[in-house]
């Protein structure tokens, strides 16, 4: 079976992913934007302000809110050391008190707070999560850079989580062997692969390992 040919932009097949944190990735990001093919222009610089949702109590489920809309992506498998995390659930606010019970608390696998209205506003969600002992509302904001090598998405970007900047490197596919030869090209081989929901955790301390290279 022919393999599919990874646009940037566009729903594919689930993808697998390679990304890593730090503070400094500057020769392996100046590789990737050498060896990248030409990229359309919406891509070459993106902006975005998103609240992650983050829980003591589970590293499988992604949450993230951005313009009012939230997105839980799960964790599926790894291959070779890179993870693929698929839709778990779309939402947004105003958001119901069902869907509350039967997606996003247990996807936080924390307890279940007292939902006493049928609708709940950003505000009063939001307001829930920092009560809670076990989860954190934080402040994300992206600068992202986008490429194209070896068929992968690419990106490198600068991060600020809660104020804290740190800077990520990243490459996509639905194909593990392109992702090889990318991260071996972008000179990335022996560097920690981790997601947004681990670098979060070590950036505000709910988790003490460091990011790549503190």
């Amino acid at each position: 079976m022919a393999k599919e040919e990874m646009k940037i932009g566009e729903i594919s097949k689930p993808r697998f992913e390679f990304r890593s944190f730090g503070q400094s990735f500057c020769k392996a990001a100046e590789r990737m934007a050498r060896l990248s093919v030409p990229v359309p222009e919406k891509v070459w610089e993106r902006s975005s302000d998103e609240i992650y949702i983050i829980s003591r109590k589970n590293d499988i489920n992604n949450t993230k809110i951005r313009n009012g809309k939230m997105d839980i992506k799960t964790y599926v498998k790894s291959v070779d050391g890179f993870e693929q995390w698929n839709p778990l659930m779309k939402g947004e606010f105003p958001i119901s008190k069902e869907v509350l019970e039967k997606e996003v608390f247990p996807a936080f696998m924390v307890e279940m707070p007292a939902l006493t209205k049928e609708t709940y506003t950003y505000e009063e969600f939001i307001a829930m999560v920092k009560v809670n002992p076990d989860l954190a509302a934080v402040r994300v904001h992206k600068q992202r850079f986008g490429y194209m090598v070896n068929d992968t998405i690419c990106e490198y970007g600068n991060v600020l989580i809660n104020g804290a900047k740190v800077v990520t490197i990243n490459s996509e596919s639905t194909e593990v062997e392109d992702l090889k030869k990318t991260v071996k090209d972008c000179g990335l081989e022996g560097v920690e692969n981790i997601n947004y929901l681990q670098a979060i955790k070590r950036v505000i301390g709910m988790s003490d390992k460091p990011l790549a290279n503190e």
